[in-house]
């Protein structure tokens, strides 16, 4: 049974970075690929939600490491829909160029949450 619940709570988890990618990260990525320093904050901002995920997430080791990038995910907009924030993607490519603080970090989940299936891509343990 526990291997069930496991399965389902990494295939809604799954389904909520799927959803994310379709409504902001193909957009970002793209302008990402076009504009390099764009690129850079949002490689910068993947490299932030790795580094919190795998050094402050207490007993992480016992979960899978898209089910993490999916709560923390869940939980940035949770946060940020008590702010009133709505997102609305920039209008053309220079836009994103100053995109706020919470779109870029969305792209970078987006990002990160590409190479989820690779080993190397998202420690899992507190060491």
């Amino acid at each position: 049974m526990k291997d069930l619940v496991s399965s389902w709570v990494e295939s809604s988890a799954r389904s909520t970075l799927s959803r994310l990618h379709e409504q902001i990260g193909v957009a970002g990525l793209a302008a990402a690929a076009a504009l390099p320093g764009l690129s850079a904050v949002f490689d910068q901002h993947s490299a932030a939600v790795r580094d919190i995920l795998a050094a402050g997430v207490e007993g992480s080791a016992a979960v899978a490491g898209v089910v993490l990038l999916a709560g923390y995910t869940r939980g940035l907009l949770d946060e940020a829909r008590t702010r009133g924030w709505t997102f609305r993607a920039p209008a053309d490519l220079a836009a994103w160029n100053t995109s706020d603080w919470l779109t870029a970090r969305l792209v970078g989940v987006c990002s990160l949450a590409a190479t989820m299936d690779d080993p190397r891509a998202l420690p899992t343990g507190n060491g």
